[in-house]
């Protein structure tokens, strides 16, 4: 297939993101997926992905009503990346991962709750869990399309997190936030319940946010 330049960067942005996640120790195997808008669709990782197979070519280019092209069908949970363009128009990337510390706290449907300051980094005062559904459905997608509504991430009950960014780079970046958010928390519940920032701190930290423009992760 004929790329424009413009996908041609996406495409190797996309692998480079791919194989860095992986490296990052968010993905093994073929778990989790990325993907970034492109014209009125996307283009998402193939199923079966893996660092050391995915290239530029493996990239599949599908319409966010699951038509796709190429010789790579789509991630199985393309419905889900679809969700999230669909109803989040700033939403430029994807990223669905299984690392180990959010997938811990998802395995007990928990939220990550604004134990830290940093929490308030993806929109709110906690970062909220679905329910479990099953991979690639469509209840899956629709649950986690709206968990985003007024976060840039969320937790997927007994499976992972999903996050998405104004571009791949920030939606990397998200991904492995939230990652580490989850790490720490659950060290800090060793020693007890953590406390947690008061509504009047919580505005004090946005109000700071806006005057700094900090935490914009990438």
């Amino acid at each position: 297939m004929a790329n424009e330049p413009h996908e041609t960067n996406l495409r190797e942005e996309l692998v480079a993101q791919y194989r860095h996640v992986e490296r990052l120790g968010l993905n093994e195997l073929s778990s989790g997926n990325l993907s970034v808008r492109f014209g009125e669709g996307m283009l998402i990782s193939p199923a079966g992905a893996k660092a050391e197979n995915i290239t530029e070519d493996s990239i599949v280019l599908a319409s966010l009503d699951g038509r796709w092209q190429g010789a790579r069908k789509p991630s199985s949970e393309w419905r889900m990346h679809a969700a999230v363009y669909q109803r989040h128009e700033e939403a430029a990337a994807v990223v669905h991962t299984h690392s180990d510390h959010c997938v811990a706290l998802a395995s007990n449907l928990m939220a990550l709750p604004g134990f830290h300051y940093l929490v308030g980094t993806f929109g709110g005062d906690d970062v909220p869990c679905v329910p479990y559904s099953t991979f690639g459905t469509r209840q899956l997608a629709d649950d986690a399309a709206a968990a985003l509504t007024n976060r840039t991430a969320c937790l997927l009950g007994n499976h992972g997190m999903i996050a998405r960014g104004r571009n791949l780079k920030n939606a990397v970046n998200l991904a492995l936030r939230l990652e580490i958010m989850c790490r720490q928390y659950l060290l800090a519940r060793q020693l007890g319940e953590p406390a947690r920032l008061t509504a009047t701190e919580w505005e004090e930290f946005f109000a700071q946010v806006r005057r700094n423009q900090y935490g914009r992760n990438g």
